[in-house]
């Protein structure tokens, strides 16, 4: 089927960028928008805006179908987070006729329960880390997992049995809060390791990977800085993993854009989750390899076949630009001013202009600086100008922090592991 008017059950820039995206392919936009967002930068681009309520209509499943209904959309595509990856989305728009530019339901219940996702793992052949739906007998450290979410919600590491029952109370309440599902998976903590991930592609046939990504600079399980193609990479191991993404894929009969997630360490590589829909680091996927991701799950979604080939170039790195204070914590306001820098191998995605609210109730992702060069080195040059062009005012952000981070030797050198800024 052709594809013709599509609601975007999303916000902030990754609403931007499915309008955008739209704009290309001739795709009337509709953009399903709570109050905050009535006048936010993608309400303004897209073709149609329909209301859909209080902040968190987003998570509201009738209220999206509700939307899509009144403005007689052929698709939704649900972004990242919110119903992205909820199953109870994808039936009820195969029930009203509507397409989902995502995977089916099955494949959503298949791997958006981390335990479920462990099984179908397993059963393709993939290593996986130690855990269970219960923390008795994985020892400690543990990690706390959202079972039906991802982004690091919900995630909490506990190293001592008496900071438990107080670390699933708060594990639960903040999955429930970001998810609309309070159920908790438990992980051995593996001390040291680096995360990285690949990016498939699949038409329900045929699955490709297209190349690797390391997102190991986190704060609190939160991804800061994400770059293609992980640094330092044993070839061989980098082969395996991309080989055993794909057999997973396969193994799920995969349709639309995914991640397998894994944690690499000690010469080999675990099984972490899959995340079934586009990622925010996306854009240095689509940096090394010229692939449109959107594009790509819109034509999936349309039924159309894989009729393409991924052959990376260069590197590229993305910085995630948070509002937040010195102390990290969120920093909602008004925008009064936003200067970010153009030029060869920068892009900037975002929903910021002057005047753009910062509302407190959704994470703070502002925007994402992305660099890419012919190598490394020239992609690190590029995004320590990048980042010393960037203005943005009325809210405090991280921009300064990732100056200084990306200036750190170990950094610079690559390969640093998950628990590299906690102890740098």
């Amino acid at each position: 089927m052709t594809i013709r008017r599509l609601l975007i059950a999303n916000r902030g820039e990754i609403a931007v960028r499915i309008v955008r995206a739209c704009r290309r392919l001739g795709i009337e936009s509709v953009l399903a928008a709570t109050d905050p967002d009535l006048s936010s930068m993608a309400a303004r681009l897209a073709d149609r805006t329909v209301r859909i309520g209080a902040p968190m209509a987003y998570l509201d499943v009738d209220r999206i179908i509700a939307a899509a209904r009144l403005m007689q959309a052929d698709a939704i595509h649900p972004g990242y987070g919110f119903l992205s990856e909820n199953p109870a989305l994808a039936r009820a728009c195969d029930a009203a006729g509507i397409v989902f530019a995502g995977p089916a339901e099955e494949t959503l219940r298949a791997v958006g329960d981390k335990l479920t996702a462990r099984e179908h793992a397993i059963a393709a052949g993939l290593p996986v880390v130690p855990g269970a739906s219960r923390p008795d007998g994985l020892g400690f450290p543990l990690l706390i997992k959202a079972v039906g979410g991802g982004g690091g919600r919900g995630m909490k590491r506990v190293h001592d049995p008496a900071e438990l029952p107080g670390a699933i109370a708060s594990a639960a309440a903040e999955a429930r809060g970001a998810f609309g599902d309070d159920r908790l998976y438990f992980e051995r903590f593996i001390e040291s390791g680096r995360h990285v991930e690949v990016q498939l592609l699949g038409d329900g046939e045929r699955v490709l990977a297209l190349g690797d990504r390391d997102c190991s600079v986190q704060r609190r399980y939160q991804k800061l800085i994400e770059e293609a193609p992980a640094p330092h990479l044993d070839p061989a191991l980098r082969d395996d993993m991309r080989a055993a993404a794909v057999r997973f894929g396969e193994h799920l009969r995969y349709r639309g854009a995914g991640t397998v997630e894994f944690l690499v360490g000690d010469g080999g590589f675990h099984f972490l989750e899959m995340n079934a829909r586009i990622q925010v680091e996306h854009p240095v996927t689509e940096a090394v390899t010229g692939i449109d991701l959107v594009e790509q799950q819109i034509a999936i979604a349309e039924g159309r076949p894989l009729a393409l080939d991924a052959q990376p170039r260069g590197h590229a790195i993305e910085c995630r630009i948070n509002a937040e204070d010195a102390e990290f914590r969120p920093s909602p306001g008004t925008i009064t001013r936003a200067v970010f820098p153009a030029g060869e191998g920068i892009r900037v995605d975002t929903f910021l202009a002057r005047g753009a609210s910062v509302p407190p109730f959704y994470d703070s992702l502002l925007a994402k600086l992305i660099v890419h060069g012919a190598d490394r080195a020239e992609a690190l040059e590029r995004l320590g100008s990048a980042l010393r062009r960037c203005t943005i005012e009325g809210v405090s952000t991280n921009v300064a922090f990732h100056a200084r981070l990306i200036s750190d030797p170990a950094f610079r050198a690559g390969g640093v592991d998950t628990a590299w800024l906690s102890s740098s």
